[in-house]
Formats: structure tokens, C-alpha cells, sequence
């Protein structure tokens, strides 16, 4: 399959929920496939930024219908395994379904469904560089533990959430809705010391907000009091209430906003431990390895998705994937909106969305595939990036199986013998 020199068929940047479901893929279609991943451990948002439930599975219908499946559901499979009930849970803030999990569990699973598929994982490890002859990528430099090293692939997926191989590679993006405004980010905060039975009371947390925004040094955008729900195993409660505006890209500003956003979520957790029955003992558990970040870079790709796609649930005959999930908007740090998906609750995500516009055997998943300021609100979630991604590492192993060249309806079939929904 790899032309003489290739190091590997199929190269994926970036282990989220995208990277995992294209290096998946790849694998499963026959393809030697290498994952980097810049942490050291595998999961994306789920895992660095304590992002604890899997958002777009599942259309918005009274009964809970599926909308992804293949390499999403082998990963629910396996938190089965170790115990976890992985079922469809509507959230009674937004109505939508979600799959709560452990981020541990959710680690150990990943790092054995990697394992086996005979995938090669770096973790440790980043796409320093890239090189490319004419409208194709080459290869890229790998910068880990050990120094750097130029590897060479016959195709590339760029699952790295912030477009990091696409730009690299001299790809065109934008940056947030193109003049430079980025959706809010999000910290969440997992809160344990919790008096057994006690539950927190939206009403008095949301007067409790009304009060502290008088004075307090970090008011809270979130007046209803946020999302919160009691984590599966731990009993900790999750909440997402600390939200931060995000001025640019720069390192700076990002130093701003982990410092800040710690601060709040302590300040957060004694406004509990002050005003709820039960709390007093309350302590925060955990921040994740870094603040939760919805935006930054969108490369340019060859279809971009449009709010009209998702409002009216738009169906195309070269589909790899569907978007469930409602066009989610955080403009404003603590003020999301929500937009339903039309039709029959799902969009279908055309095949030119997952690629390079500019590249050839450069295939996008997750946040960074082609999608305009209010599609990329429902397609960038985890559940969705599962689908994409699995797409995208199809799409590649079928270009280097074929010689430089795709199937679409090959690819299709593809997907659909790996139990994916399309």
C-alpha cells in the first residue's frame, strides 16, 4: 500500500474524539496509521478540559435516536466494560442528549482500543513542521521527548482541534467568525466533599448568583446557575459556570484565561459551600490540564457548512457523517444560544466538508472540518467529531490503498461495514 520511503500509510494529528475515531478508521480499512498526541494521554477535550459528556450522539427526539455510530460506539462499548452504564441522559437545562463518563476510565479505554487496532500512538508528541511537493503533504516533523524526526505518510487526517497540520501546510484559515471575535471558553469544574443525599438547588444557587454579582470579584455570566449534573462513579458534580472571553490567540491571552479561570472556579466553590445545604464541605477536585476552548482556527476545506444545512437538515448523496447537535453559540462568555437542527434532526455532512481545499491527501475531522460561524456551533462536539474523524481516516486509507485517488461511494461502504451512521 505505502509508496517505497513511507513511514506509514496514514498519519493523524491529534487524539481527541476526532484523531481517535480517524486513527480508528484508518486502521480498520487496512491502513498503517500513527497518532500523534501533544498530551500525554489520550481523549481531547473530554480529558484535557474536563469536557465530561459526549454531546451529539443522538438527534433531540423524544426517545433518544442515534445519530453516530461506529468507532463512537466502541468506545461506549468499552466504558461498559469497566462499569459505566455510557446510556443516553437528557440534560434538563438544554433538552439534548448526552452520555456522561469518567475521564480515567475514559483514558484507559482509549489507550486499549488504540493498542488494539494495531495503531502506533506518540503520545508526548508534536507536528513541528510540514513539507509538501505541489498539492500534496509530504511529510511532517515530529517533535517529542527524544528531539525531532521528518516522518513520511501517503495521506494525513488533521484532528487537532485548532488546525495546527492544516496551517503547517500553508493551508488558508480563519481565525474565529473571520473578523477576529472567538466564542467564549469554558472551564468546567468538578466539585466533591458533598454531603450524601444533598442536591443543589437551581433556585437558591440562582439567588445565590443574583447576590454575589453585587460585589463579587468574579460576577457570574451564567444567572441561571450554569449546567450541573452528579458524575457517574465519583459523584462529584460537574458544573459549567466559569466562562471566559478570549480576546486572540496568543499564548498571553491564554495565560490570562487559565489564571483567571481558576481563580473564578475557586470563588465559584465557596459561594456553594456558603449558601447550599450540604456544600459546606464542598472543595474543588479538579480544573482540567487546560481551560475549555470551543474556537480557534477554521482551515479552509472544500465544502463549508452552512446554518441553512443544519436548520433544515439537509441531505446530501455523498454524506460520510451526520450533525445532531443544535447550533450551539457562546458570542457571549455565559450566554449560549441554541438553534434546533430541521428535518429529521440531523444534517447529513457532505464529503468535500472533511477536505483540504488546497491539499489533496489532507482530510479534516472534527472542529476543523469546512463549516460557516453558525454550523460549526453544532458540528464541532465530541459526538460529531467521532463521525467526521472516522470519515476522514477512511478517506485516507482509501486514497493510499488506491493509489492516490478516492472512491466516495467506496469510502461510503466503508463506513457503513464499520458501523458507522451516515
Amino acid at each position: 500500500m505505502r509508496r517505497v520511503g513511507a513511514d506509514y500509510d496514514v498519519l493523524v494529528c491529534g487524539g481527541g474524539a476526532a484523531g481517535i475515531g480517524a486513527a480508528v478508521g484508518a486502521a480498520k480499512a487496512g491502513a498503517r496509521v500513527c497518532l500523534v498526541e501533544k498530551y500525554g494521554f489520550l481523549g481531547g477535550a473530554a480529558t484535557n478540559a474536563q469536557v465530561l459528556s459526549y454531546c451529539g450522539l443522538f438527534t433531540r427526539a423524544e426517545v433518544p435516536e442515534r445519530a453516530v455510530g461506529g468507532v463512537a460506539e466502541e468506545v461506549l462499548a468499552a466504558l461498559r466494560d469497566f462499569g459505566l452504564d455510557a446510556l443516553a441522559h437528557r440534560s434538563p437545562t438544554t433538552g439534548n442528549w448526552i452520555v456522561l463518563f469518567d475521564p480515567e476510565v475514559l483514558k484507559l479505554a482509549l489507550d486499549r482500543i488504540v493498542a488494539a487496532h494495531g495503531i502506533e500512538l506518540l503520545l508526548h508528541t508534536r507536528v513541528a513542521a510540514a513539507t509538501r511537493t505541489g498539492v500534496a503533504l509530504e511529510g511532517v516533523t515530529l517533535a517529542g521527548m527524544d528531539g525531532r524526526r521528518h516522518v513520511l505518510a501517503e495521506a494525513f487526517v488533521d484532528a487537532s482541534g485548532d488546525a495546527n497540520l492544516a496551517m503547517l501546510a500553508g493551508e488558508d484559515c480563519r481565525v474565529g467568525d473571520g473578523e477576529g471575535h472567538l466564542q467564549a471558553l469554558t472551564m468546567p469544574i468538578r466539585v466533591g466533599g458533598i454531603a450524601a443525599g444533598a442536591k443543589l438547588d437551581r433556585g437558591r444557587l440562582q439567588q445565590a448568583i443574583a447576590s454575589y454579582n453585587e460585589a463579587g470579584a468574579y460576577p457570574i455570566a451564567r444567572t441561571d446557575g450554569g449546567i450541573f449534573v452528579r458524575m457517574p462513579l465519583s459523584g462529584d458534580l460537574w458544573w459549567m459556570a466559569v466562562d471566559l472571553e478570549l480576546a486572540d490567540l496568543s499564548s498571553a491571552s491564554f495565560t490570562r484565561a487559565e489564571i483567571e479561570g481558576r481563580a473564578r472556579a475557586h470563588a465559584y466553590v465557596e459561594l456553594l459551600q456558603r449558601t447550599q445545604p450540604g456544600f459546606e464541605r464542598a472543595y474543588l477536585v479538579a480544573t482540567g490540564p487546560q481551560v475549555g476552548v470551543r474556537e480557534t482556527r477554521h482551515p479552509a476545506a472544500r465544502h463549508r457548512m452552512s446554518a441553512e444545512e443544519l436548520t433544515s437538515g439537509a441531505q446530501h448523496p455523498q454524506a460520510i457523517a451526520r450533525a445532531a447537535w443544535p447550533i450551539e453559540l457562546h458570542g457571549e462568555a455565559g450566554k449560549p444560544v441554541y438553534i434546533h437542527v430541521g428535518g429529521r434532526g440531523y444534517a447529513q455532512v457532505r464529503y468535500d466538508a472533511i477536505r483540504a481545499a488546497a491539499l489533496e491527501n489532507l482530510w479534516y475531522g472534527g472542529r476543523v472540518i469546512g463549516a460557516d460561524v453558525q454550523a460549526y456551533g453544532s458540528i464541532r462536539v465530541m459526538g460529531t467529531a467521532f463521525a467526521t474523524g472516522q470519515a476522514a481516516g477512511v478517506a485516507a486509507a482509501d486514497y493510499a490503498a488506491r493509489g492516490r485517488r478516492v472512491d466516495v461511494a467506496a469510502v461510503q461502504a466503508t463506513l457503513r461495514g464499520q458501523g458507522a451512521i451516515i
